[in-house]
Order: structure tokens, then sequence, then C-alpha cells
């Protein structure tokens, strides 16, 4: 079932007959908009076509997101439409961030308060788990005959290493939104805000320092302010699992690209930042490093 934003619009009770005006958002995977209500704003997301090809499950974003809310990290639920998966959120007043942005001095302090203050929250609605979200994507990828990149199947025996090293040394998951790419970050002045929580589930914490510094392009010293502030030390365990799950993230990402390449409609260059991703998951898999982290999570 789909749903306009002027049927939406018409379906909020405190807004007929508002003098309101809307406006459509930039969005990747989503129809979104801002609606303005005098000096009230609003943030309608409605879901893209074919997201259930990217694993994307609505129940669970919209708990999670209401979650994530009562941690404080993330927006306010005002309105939901579970039948059309669509969500009405309190639009948050700051700056959208950058990777530029995040580079600054002091950011990874301040991107690790926000995390530790969502992954301190409620416990969200699912389990996130990469390796299965990747087995799932190759599934829907034989299914709709998606490309992806030539090499791809053959470095699933390295992602097999990496889960093994994983699981011999588990360690508690916590409420995640697994997608924490600039954008995903909102300052309000005071904190560093979390949105979109599609991806969200509950996970290893390391899964989100890595993949937001893998989203973010961190550099070795900016990875290690980043776990020493989430962790209180740069332990050399946590350092390596999180530069394996930065692996795990361009792993992940890259079909989801090849994906949206094959599905969406919206003027982007997924399959480019398919292959971009891909080539990044295949240099840290060639590294000198790579055994070395390895080792260092398995120990």
């Amino acid at each position: 079932m789909s749903i306009t934003i002027e049927e939406i619009i018409a379906s909020v009770e405190e807004w007929k007959g508002a003098a309101l005006t809307y406006r459509p958002m930039e969005g990747l995977t989503n129809p979104n908009y801002l609606v303005e209500i005098g000096d009230s704003r609003y943030f309608v997301r409605i879901p893209g076509a074919s997201t259930e090809l990217l694993a994307i499950d609505r129940e669970n974003e919209l708990y999670n997101t209401k979650a994530a809310s009562e941690s404080g990290a993330g927006p306010d639920v005002l309105h939901s439409f579970p039948e059309y998966g669509v969500m009405v959120l309190g639009f948050i007043d700051g700056e959208t961030m950058s990777n530029e942005a995040l580079n600054a001095p002091g950011m990874p302090g301040r991107v690790a308060k926000s995390l530790r203050m969502l992954h301190s929250g409620p416990r969200f609605l699912k389990d996130f788990n990469m390796f299965r979200l990747t087995e799932f994507y190759l599934g829907v990828v034989a299914d709709h005959e998606v490309r992806i990149p030539d090499s791809f199947r053959d470095r699933m025996s390295t992602v097999t290493q990496i889960e093994r090293a994983f699981t011999s040394n588990p360690i508690e998951t916590v409420p995640c939104n697994n997608d924490l790419l600039a954008a995903n970050y909102i300052d309000d002045g005071d904190l560093l805000r979390v949105i979109d929580f599609e991806y969200s589930g509950n996970n290893d914490p390391t899964f989100e320092l890595g993949n937001t510094s893998q989203e973010l392009e961190y550099d070795e010293d900016r990875i290690v302010e980043l776990c020493a502030a989430y962790f209180g030390e740069p332990y050399p365990n946590k350092l390596a699992r999180m530069k394996l799950n930065m692996i795990m993230s361009d792993v992940g990402w890259t079909l989801w690209a090849a994906i949206q390449a094959r599905i969406s409609t919206i003027d982007f260059d997924f399959w480019g930042w398919a292959t971009e991703r891909w080539a990044r998951a295949e240099a840290k898999f060639d590294s000198p490093e790579f055994a070395t982290w390895i080792n260092e999570v398995s120990a």
C-alpha cells in the first residue's frame, strides 16, 4: 500500500485547517518531507518503493525510533501510520553533519557521547547482524539478477573467518543504529542527535563504532580517539573489532548499493558507490594488519 504526502497531512487531526506548507527533502531511500506550520516543523518519512528488498522492517524501525527517542539521542515520534510504514517525527533544529564537520578536533568524543547515550537506552525490538544481512542480500542479488563486483563471492571465505573470530569471543549487544553516515547526525548545539533507524537493531557496539568510522572516513588517530572516548581506553582488542567491522560495513553496504542500482528511481550513482566500497573492503582484506586484527579479536 502507498500513501501520498497530501493524504498524510489530511490524516493528522491537529493539522486539519492549519495554514501549512510542505516541501521534499533529500534522501537515498525514501520520499521525505518537511512540513511547516507557523514556527513548528515536522519531518515526514514515506517508505520508498521495493525497500523490502533492502531488508527494511518498518515495524522494527518504528519501535526502535521510539526507543531511541526515550534514550534522548533520537527524534520524537509524533504520529505513525503503521499500515503504510509512515512516521511523522519532530524536526530536529540543528546542523546536519558532514564528514568534514565530524573530522574536526574533538568530534570523535562527541560522537562517542551520543552513541553511549543511544546504546544505554531501551533495547530495540530485533537484533542486527551484518553477516546474516549479507546472506540475505546475496539472495536478493540472485533472485533479481543484480550486478555485483566480480570478486565478491570469492571473498566470502574471508568474511566467514571474520565471523568466526567474533563468535569465538562475543561481547554483549546494545541498541545500535548500524548505519551512521555523517548525514545521520544532527548537531542541535548541545548533542549530536542520531536519526534514521531503518537498519537499527541490537548489535555489537564495535560494529556501530567501526561503521561510523568508515562512513566518516576517520584516520587512525580519530579511530583511536573514538575507541578511547567510548570505552575509556583504546583497548587493542576493541580497536581490532572496530577495524574488522569497518570491513563488514563495506561488505554489506556494497551489496545494498548494488541492489539500489538495480531498483532505485533516485538519481544517484549507486553502482559507483558499490565499487568504491568494495575496493575499500578488499584493500583491508589484503592489508598486512588483517591477520593481526583476527588474532587480537580471537584471543
